[in-house]
Parts: structure tokens; sequence; C-alpha cells
């Protein structure tokens, strides 16, 4: 390629799934987390009305998906990823 160099990097993203070089994880784990989290301070903050049937459909619309984006792909397999996305479900409930 010329007299450039290629640049090395540990982990890819491909379709919005975070992948790295010895094929874990933890990098997709904390991603979905981070975003799940955001999605339900922004739930606390924005909704008034928060009735049992009224979270569950914005939790469900809002920050499931975030939790299972690609989830065969990516499917966490170690205790502590997997401990990581339930924080999420226990700290809405």
């Amino acid at each position: 390629m010329g007299n450039q160099k290629l640049e090395y990097c540990d982990t890819e993203r491909d379709l919005g799934v975070i992948m790295s070089t010895d094929l874990k994880v933890e990098s997709q784990c904390n991603e979905a987390f981070l975003k799940a989290n955001r999605m339900l301070g922004l739930i606390k903050r924005t909704f008034v009305l928060k009735t049992p049937e009224v979270m569950l459909n914005l939790y469900k619309t809002l920050v499931h998906p975030h939790l299972e984006y690609c989830m065969s792909a990516w499917s966490p397999h170690y205790q502590k990823d997997k401990k990581l996305l339930e924080k999420v479900q226990l700290s809405f409930t």
C-alpha cells in the first residue's frame, strides 16, 4: 500500500456490534449498559406520570432494545457481563 503504514486496532465495530481481537464482548456489554442507563435516566427525568403500565411500556420501547440488539451475535457468557446488563433491569425495578 505504498509507504503508508496500517493501523492496528484491537476492537472493530460492525453493524453496531463491537468485537475485540480476542472475541470477548466486554466492550459491547459496556456500551449497551451505558446506552440503556442513559435512556433510563431520560425516562426518569422526563416523564411525570409514572404508573406501572406507562413505565413498563417505556422500558420495553426505549431501554430494552439497547440490551437486546444483536444478542445472538454477542451473547455474553461471562458472569460479570451478565451482571452488568442485569444491573440496568434492577435499577429500573
